[in-house]
């Protein structure tokens, strides 16, 4: 038969009611089967509303199978005399596990180690289901990710109870028959609640395990599963805004906090006054998402509309009155929003200047200021490196590398003046968004505004990089000041603790880096960030190398995710490689490479290569000469480097790394042939420098895309 576990509660918090249910289900369906009341396979339902957590498992037993186990009671030279008697030590120990003298003889001898030991087979009685499920629950109950505990009193007046919220039932049926269980001072039954308005009676009393999902949506107006919840939703929203032609704004924690506000859903279409749209749409937006969770509706174009869509819990006959009641509750919030937009600009960004020495952004790093100055210094030297690099970094027509280095300069200055404005002190999340749209007011070159606003890019993972090249750079100059501040004073991430997202930060850098191919070093860009901190950053080296170790690290993981086998971001990060732009490229030319024939045992001979020159003492010869090469196959690996190496070394230069590498495949042969033949530890110290000379040419000419000897199982 099927079992239904539902824990009725007060109205649980709608931003971890997801994970909660999860939990509720998976812990004791994980539980009943590890006890053999439900097969490993058993199908589980997980139910999570606002007021309830439940669960059904599909074929649980009555009782659990007896099992055979195995006991290790002691070693055989503590446990019976010299004559095969049981000592006192072996007969408390049977006592101890409920058994008596009378099955010493019962007792197998078996190897333990170097020793024997005696073992004791028994059967264990299957647990009864009301012993399992209440086994079962108090586990789930224990491992619920709670967000925050609360404690109230039971009716008795005198008992504390710790939960999430205030439990008021638990359901706990066997098919049609309740399993005795108790939890948070209330005892199991089939009484439940339905839908606090629209539910056809009070209580509900469930049939059977198998009913309790169609009784709860007929007579008590509850749809009980999160994710059917969830799905009716979105049809609804879809449906109110193909009625419309419009789209609904695509947000999908917004929708599961909404299912966790609602146990029927009804969505309903509602309208604000056409003059707020001369607010930013960000604005609006963030206002209705985060104040009032309504769905916000765009035009074909992205574009904010007036209407958008609001998930009720009732279904009233003439629902006019609610959509009244949200319209006239969103005007205020939308009032608030075009005020703050107004006043904002009445004050430039540039007046805003002066205020940023009073607001403190670090107690060891001063204020934010000073911090803007060290990001205009560091974006001012990050131009430098452009114009100045050895691979073409080609800018807009009109933005030659002065008129760059002014548009820089002009907006990483700017950047940070709107965190003293009124609107991202309301929302903070929109900071940087504003100060684009308050340049633009101003008529700031559109680039500087572009900049401003794309400064933070990329914020979260997935999230676009910035569009131009003067954004770019003070993105990169952002990052870079709050990575070497922050080190530099000691604020590293420790375990999962980042309270200043410097893995972010860090990952902003190498994403930019890399999907924009800019033709800058990373060793160079953190020279750069280092010397605005003056003082400030005690020990410059001791930074640097712990960020490049940081960045290292950080790299190795993403690449990792984007699905680079270990072994080939190994190969690749091993040489430290400093132009990160060049990394996708060596990647693929690694796997290229890993895919020919000849790919494993150049791989390994490499392999044998580096660890034979790892142990030459003093400097390794560098200079092979033609007559010491005695051995046809030392004559034959020489003359191939000599074909190979040129076309590999030209297409190493062009950046064809796929090319370069499979140019290699060639020595396949003859190295082969040099490790048969050749004693490269010739006694003849001539002829072993010669042949080392040999070995470090290789190894050269083998290692300038990847370490191929990372690739050697």
């Amino acid at each position: 038969m099927n079992l239904l576990v539902e824990l009725f509660v007060e109205e649980l918090p709608p931003k971890a009611l997801k994970k909660l249910g999860e939990s509720f289900a998976s812990v004791l369906a994980d539980s009943l089967k590890a006890q053999g009341l439900a097969a490993v396979d058993a199908a589980v339902s997980s139910f999570a509303s606002p007021r309830r957590l439940g669960v059904h498992v599909a074929g649980v037993a009555t009782k659990a199978a007896d099992k055979a186990v195995q006991q290790k009671l002691m070693p055989v030279a503590v446990a019976l005399t010299a004559d095969g008697q049981a000592t006192p030590a072996l007969l408390k120990k049977l006592a101890a596990i409920g058994a008596g003298p009378d099955v010493v003889p019962q007792l197998k001898r078996q190897p333990d180690g170097k020793a024997e030991a005696l073992f004791w087979d028994s059967m264990v009685a299957g647990a009864t289901l009301a012993q399992g499920l209440q086994k079962a629950l108090d586990e789930t109950l224990a491992k619920l990710p709670i967000p925050k505990v609360m404690t109230y009193q039971l009716a008795d007046g005198w008992s504390d109870v710790k939960f999430v919220r205030p439990a008021h039932g638990i359901v706990a049926l066997h098919g049609g028959d309740v399993v005795p269980v108790k939890a948070l001072g209330l005892t199991s039954g089939r009484i439940t609640k339905g839908h606090r308005f629209e539910a056809t009676t009070p209580e509900l009393s469930i049939d059977s395990a198998d009913s309790y999902a169609a009784q709860l949506f007929e007579q008590g107006a509850v749809i009980a599963s999160f994710a059917e919840r969830r799905a009716e939703i979105s049809r609804q929203l879809k449906g109110a805004a193909d009625a419309l032609s419009l789209t609904p704004i695509d947000d999908e924690a917004l929708l599961d906090e909404v299912t966790a506000l609602v146990e029927r859903p009804n969505v309903l279409t509602c309208a604000f006054e056409a003059e707020f749209l001369a607010v930013p749409q960000e604005c609006l937006i963030l206002t209705m998402k985060a104040n009032q969770k309504y769905f916000p509706l765009l035009d074909s174009h992205g574009k904010l509309t007036r209407h958008f869509l609001v998930v009720s819990n009732i279904a009233p006959a003439d629902a006019s009155a609610v959509v009244q009641g949200n319209e006239r509750v969103v005007r205020p919030r939308l009032a608030d929003a075009k005020f703050f937009f107004d006043q904002d600009r009445k004050k430039t960004l540039e007046d805003r200047l002066p205020g940023l020495a009073k607001v403190v952004y670090h107690g060891k790093l001063g204020s934010q200021g000073e911090r803007a100055e060290r990001v205009r210094a560091i974006a001012h030297a990050i131009v430098n490196q452009l114009s100045m690099a050895t691979l073409p970094y080609t800018v807009e027509a009109d933005d030659e590398f002065k008129v760059l280095d002014s548009k820089v300069k002009q907006a990483a200055q700017l950047a940070k003046c709107d965190l003293l404005t009124d609107m991202v002190g309301e929302f903070p999340e929109l900071q940087g968004i504003m100060g684009g749209y308050y340049a633009r007011h101003e008529g700031l070159r559109d680039g500087v505004a572009i900049a401003i606003e794309d400064h933070y890019k990329p914020r979260f993972a997935g999230d676009a990089l910035p569009r131009n090249h003067t954004g770019t750079v003070v993105a990169l100059a952002d990052k870079l000041e709050t990575l070497v501040g922050l080190f530099g004073v000691g604020q590293l991430p420790t375990g999962d603790k980042d309270p200043f997202a410097l893995r972010r930060h860090a990952l902003g850098v190498i994403r930019i880096l890399v999907e924009k191919n800019l033709p800058l070093h990373l060793p160079a860009l953190i020279d750069a960030a280092v010397p605005p901190f003056g003082e400030l950053v005690t020990n410059p080296q001791d930074t640097r190398q712990t960020l490049l170790t940081f960045f290292a690290d950080r790299l190795a993981v993403s690449l990792r995710d984007q699905g680079y086998g270990a072994q080939e971001v190994d190969a690749v990060l091993a040489l430290n490689p400093t132009r990160l732009g060049d990394i996708p490229r060596r990647l693929e030319a690694v796997r290229a490479f890993a895919a020919l024939a000849e790919a494993a045992s150049l791989a390994a001979a490499n392999k044998r290569v580096a660890n034979i020159l790892k142990k030459v003492e003093g400097e390794l010869p560098t200079e092979v000469k033609p007559e010491l090469l005695q051995e046809a196959a030392e004559q034959a690996l020489a003359a191939a480097i000599a074909e190979v190496q040129p076309a590999a070394d030209l297409l190493f230069e062009q950046h064809d790394y796929t090319g370069s590498l499979k140019a290699l495949a060639a020595l396949k042969a003859p190295v082969d042939a040099f490790f048969d033949d050749v004693m490269v530890n010739a006694e003849d110290p001539l002829l072993r420098a010669n042949r080392l000379a040999l070995l470090g040419r290789l190894h050269a000419a083998m290692n300038r895309v990847a370490d191929l000897s990372r690739l050697a199982t």
